[in-house]
């Protein structure tokens, strides 16, 4: 499977499933499917006709990470065939959605203008200036992207 993880914690009381082998019995019969995942040439396209069809019948979608990920005329397919009951989409291929995409006509489609987190100011102001102050302390900086992983 492109873009699972190949290691895993153990957590009492939560599941994991992880590796090619996990992403079948993970989607097997689920009910929501929130995709969150980073954009990486293994995770483009995953959200496809295989995937809902692995799906419960009348499954729920929702894509808060990016448009690439998500084939959407097999999303349509999908909706319109009642294997996926309706979905929420913050982000599309192409942004902002043109007016005439279809996903405006299909009622069992919400569409968020990507939005899904807000940014909020001074959380915001304070998180880069103490990203500053390590830097010209010589300090390590969290959350820096590894161009070579995509995230």
């Amino acid at each position: 499977m492109r873009g699972w993880s190949r290691t895993a914690r153990a957590i009492e009381g939560v599941s994991g499933f992880y590796g090619d082998a996990g992403q079948a019995p993970f989607l097997d019969g689920l009910r929501v499917l929130v995709n969150v995942l980073p954009l990486t040439p293994q995770t483009e396209d995953i959200l496809n006709a295989g995937l809902f069809a692995r799906l419960a019948q009348g499954a729920y979608v929702i894509n808060v990470a990016r448009g690439q990920h998500l084939v959407e005329e097999d999303l349509l397919a999908a909706v319109q065939s009642g294997q996926v009951a309706g979905a929420t989409l913050d982000v599309y291929r192409t942004e902002p959605l043109p007016a005439e995409h279809p996903f405006w006509q299909e009622s069992r489609i919400t569409l968020t203008p990507h939005i899904s987190a807000l940014t909020l100011r001074e959380d915001s102001i304070a998180q880069i200036a103490g990203k500053i102050r390590a830097l010209r302390a010589g300090q390590p900086i969290a959350g820096v992207v590894d161009v070579q992983r995509g995230y």
